[in-house]
């Protein structure tokens, strides 16, 4: 059995932060050839834990362009599950891999097998200039592998909105050059396997609100022509085992709850079209699909929506959908022979420089890096254990033996390469009695010294306030009197000494200086005090800010209108789309997008908000 699984992950490294790990989203999807769309990462993005799993060899195809929007856009992914990368007869393992189809990227490595630089010299190239080809390439939309029975296409394709001109013309023009390059690999007789998101829903019982005139898009009718049913050569498999089903979604839009009413489209497929592996072809019935298809199916169980358990939409407001917007489409292959022993491709990611590291890039030559320098540091031959340098201070001679010694040549280096000595000037050692040793170091920076501590300084008066020049002056008398005054009058001072010697004796005087510095002190103190009462607390500013949200959400929530199919608060949304109302805001239902005739779903309101559109 050979299982093939597609699956547009929206984002690889999300995914693998979902599951824990890359192993454990390969493991979870039980797959041999597993093809992910929509990887969103650059080539300089890939990394061990995202390209590498035991077990595995992986396939990147990533994206090229600088444009808006389109920086780690796209990107396609093909991991094969073998149980080795060498001389390993396994179908699941490449025989030959190509990035794109066009045949022109440099690094796509095609192979004789695959023929693609005699494609891209084909004549049926010539109406698209070279440039149009690269661009159809390098958003990294295309990952082609040989499987020795089968080459195998794992395809994003583009998506283009209605009013989009350029995006159309581009979309067309891929699916052309696509088409022709399974053309090539038809006029070869070689099977092919075509899996992934083609963003193409073809017909009205793939998509959940389709139009009477939903079949006469464009690319709808491209993807009919290519099917046996409309002159093609492909077979839809999805729709060869499952030719009635109805519902059978595998992507819904991503910020309307529409996955609540499963109400999406069918986008993923997996087309196949060739002879079976059967020695005799002529004989009627015989086909790929009849003869080794087993079985094809959508792997709901990896939708975003778990019935019973996720919440009721609310406009998002409290429901949050942990997954891809996608969900896998599987099929498995029966009696499907070995191949010849072969190895992995040169274009495996184990051969990618920037996931094993064999090549540094730009960013990574210009990362600032830890100091790595060492500096030895050798103690003198005739000391049987290391020595200790001090710094001299002025005025001072000390002398340090051998056997006091306590620094180490471990914290010597430290010193030294932590860059703390600048400049050496002078160093002078003397010897005494055989292995004593005076080191005097006159250096700009010298050596820190640990038992080294910062002089508090002299305690200086508080600092008094703005408020405190304002204060009115205290009353210094004692007995009650309104006011004394001191005279220090020139006079009064020269009168006698005497009296002089007597008034500055006198205990009333230290009375009125005690009581003053007192008084000051005071002062300070209920300023203080004053302060910090006046001066919210943590929590009253906590409490604060909390009733002013909820004032304002009352607020809010009393400006937001009622939904007229079920009156409840409807859910505001921004015009994002360019145009004379962009970001403009609106109100619609909050319920979940689903069928008009459910009525538990959206219902029709739609209401501007007051406010006008941006100027932007």
């Amino acid at each position: 059995m050979l299982k093939i699984v597609t699956y547009n992950v929206n984002g690889l490294r999300q995914r693998v932060s979902q599951f824990g790990s890359l192993l454990k989203l390969l493991n979870a999807l039980d797959a041999d050839i597993l093809c992910f769309q929509e990887i969103k990462l650059t080539k300089q993005e890939l990394t061990t834990d995202i390209a590498m799993a035991e077990g595995y060899e992986s396939f990147f195809s990533c994206t090229r362009t600088s444009g808006k929007g389109r920086v780690g856009y796209s990107g396609v992914a093909t991991f094969c599950r073998v149980k080795s990368a060498f001389s390993s007869v396994e179908v699941a393992l490449p025989v030959a891999a190509e990035e794109g189809f066009t045949g022109l990227l440099e690094n796509s490595c095609p192979s004789d097998s695959l023929s693609g630089q005699s494609f891209a010299d084909n004549h049926c190239l010539k109406e698209f200039a070279r440039d149009e080809l690269l661009a159809i390439d390098g958003e990294g939309r295309c990952m082609i592998t040989e499987h020795g029975h089968f080459v195998l296409f794992n395809i994003y394709g583009p998506r283009a909105d209605p009013d989009d001109a350029d995006r159309i013309k581009f979309k067309s023009a891929f699916y052309k050059v696509l088409q022709k390059r399974w053309d090539f690999f038809q006029n070869q007789g070689r099977r092919i396997i075509v899996v992934g998101d083609l963003n193409i829903a073809p017909s009205a019982i793939d998509r959940c609100d389709a139009a009477p005139d939903f079949e006469k898009n464009e690319f709808r009718r491209w993807f009919r022509s290519l099917l046996v049913k409309g002159g093609g050569y492909f077979l839809d498999v999805f729709r060869e085992i499952h030719p009635e089903r109805r519902d059978a979604y595998t992507c819904w839009p991503p910020h309307t709850g529409a996955e609540e009413f499963n109400y999406g489209s069918r986008i993923d497929h997996i087309l196949a079209c060739g002879f079976c592996l059967h020695e005799v072809h002529d004989i009627e019935g015989h086909s790929l699909i009849s003869c080794h298809v087993k079985d094809c199916d959508i792997m709901t169980e990896f939708g975003r929506w778990k019935p019973g358990i996720t919440p009721r939409w609310n406009g998002g407001r409290s429901t949050k959908l942990e997954g891809s917007d996608h969900v896998p489409v599987y099929a498995v292959l029966k009696d499907i022979p070995d191949i010849p022993a072969h190895s992995t491709p040169l274009l495996s990611a184990r051969y990618i420089p920037e996931i094993r590291g064999f090549q540094q890039n730009i960013v990574s030559m210009l990362m600032k890096r830890k100091d790595a320098k060492e500096v030895t540091v050798s103690c003198m031959a005739s000391c049987s254990t290391s020595q200790q340098t001090r710094k001299l201070m002025p005025h001072e001679n000390t002398k340090t033996s051998a056997r006091d010694c306590s620094l180490s040549s471990i914290d010597s280096v430290q010193y030294f390469s932590s860059g703390l000595v600048a400049k050496e000037s002078e160093m002078k050692i003397s010897e005494t009695v055989g292995f004593a040793v005076i080191v005097e170091q006159e250096c700009s920076r010298s050596l820190p010294n640990p038992q080294k501590t910062k002089k508090a300084k002299p305690t200086q008066p508080s600092q008094r306030t703005l408020k405190s020049f304002f204060q009115r002056v205290p009353n210094l008398a004692n007995g009650g009197s309104d006011s004394t005054k001191v005279s220090t009058s020139h006079d009064e001072v020269d009168s006698s000494n005497s009296q002089y010697d007597h008034f500055m004796g006198t205990p009333e005087l230290d009375q009125i200086s005690g009581t003053a510095e007192k008084s000051d002190d005071n002062i300070r103190a209920e300023e203080e005090e004053r302060e910090v009462a006046c001066t919210p607390t943590q929590e009253d500013k906590k409490h604060a800010s909390l009733m002013e949200w909820r004032r304002i959400q009352e607020r809010m929530q009393a400006s937001i209108p009622l939904c007229v199919g079920h009156k409840e608060p409807c859910v505001a949304r921004v015009v994002k789309k360019q145009g004379p109302n962009f970001g403009r805001r609106f109100y619609v239902c909050a319920r979940a997008e689903g069928p008009a005739s459910n009525p538990e779903t959206r219902c029709d309101f739609f209401k501007w908000a007051a406010s006008k559109p941006k100027n932007r």
